[in-house]
C-alpha cells in the first residue's frame, strides 16, 4: 500500500464587520477573517495538506487570489475541487488532524458541525476528523485577536496498488 502524509498551515487577519467562517461553518463573532475567498483558515490549511501530500503545490497555485473566479468563494468548494484532484491521482483520505490557534471566539461549541462538514467533503467518517483549538495565552497576533492560524495534517492512501 502507498501512503502519503501532508501538512498545511494558513493565516488570516481578523477585522470587525466581516463574517467568520471556520471549518465550513459560520461562527458568530464581532470579527471575521479577511481574504480573497471566504477566508476559511481551516479549510485552506486542509487543502494545502492534501495538495502537499501528493506534491501538487499549494492552494495559491490552484486557486490564486489574483483570479476573480475565486473572489468571495465558499472554501467548501475549494476543498471539493482539491478532493477531486486527490481522487484523480488515485488516493483517498485516511484521517485528518488539525489545530486552530485563536484567542476568541471559543471553538468547542462548533467542532462537531465542522467535523460533519469536513468529513462529508473529504469522504471519511467524522471519527477520522480531529479538530482541536487553543488560545495563544494573549501572546502574538492571534492572542491580540488580530488574526488566526490553522494547522492540518492528512494521511492519504492509494486506493489501488498495481
Amino acid at each position: 500500500m502507498s501512503y502519503r502524509i501532508g501538512s498545511g498551515i494558513d493565516f488570516h487577519q481578523l477585522a470587525e464587520g466581516t463574517p467568520l467562517f471556520i471549518g465550513g461553518v459560520e461562527i458568530p463573532h464581532y470579527k471575521g477573517a479577511i481574504g480573497h475567498s471566504d477566508a476559511d483558515v481551516l479549510l485552506h490549511a486542509i487543502c494545502d495538506a492534501l495538495l502537499g501530500a501528493l506534491g501538487l503545490g499549494d492552494i495559491g497555485k490552484h486557486f490564486p487570489n489574483t483570479d476573480e473566479r475565486y473572489r468571495g468563494i465558499d472554501s467548501k468548494i475549494l476543498l471539493e475541487e482539491t478532493m477531486q484532484m486527490i481522487s484523480e491521482k488515485g488516493y483517498k483520505v485516511v484521517n485528518l488532524d488539525s489545530t486552530l490557534c485563536l484567542q476568541e471566539p471559543k471553538i468547542a461549541p462548533h467542532i462537531e458541525k465542522m467535523r460533519q462538514v469536513i468529513s462529508s467533503r473529504i469522504g471519511i467518517n467524522e471519527a477520522d476528523v480531529s479538530i482541536k483549538a487553543t488560545t495563544t495565552e494573549h501572546m502574538g497576533f492571534a492572542g491580540r485577536e488580530e488574526g488566526l492560524i490553522a494547522y492540518a495534517s492528512v494521511l492519504l492512501k492509494k486506493e489501488t496498488d498495481g
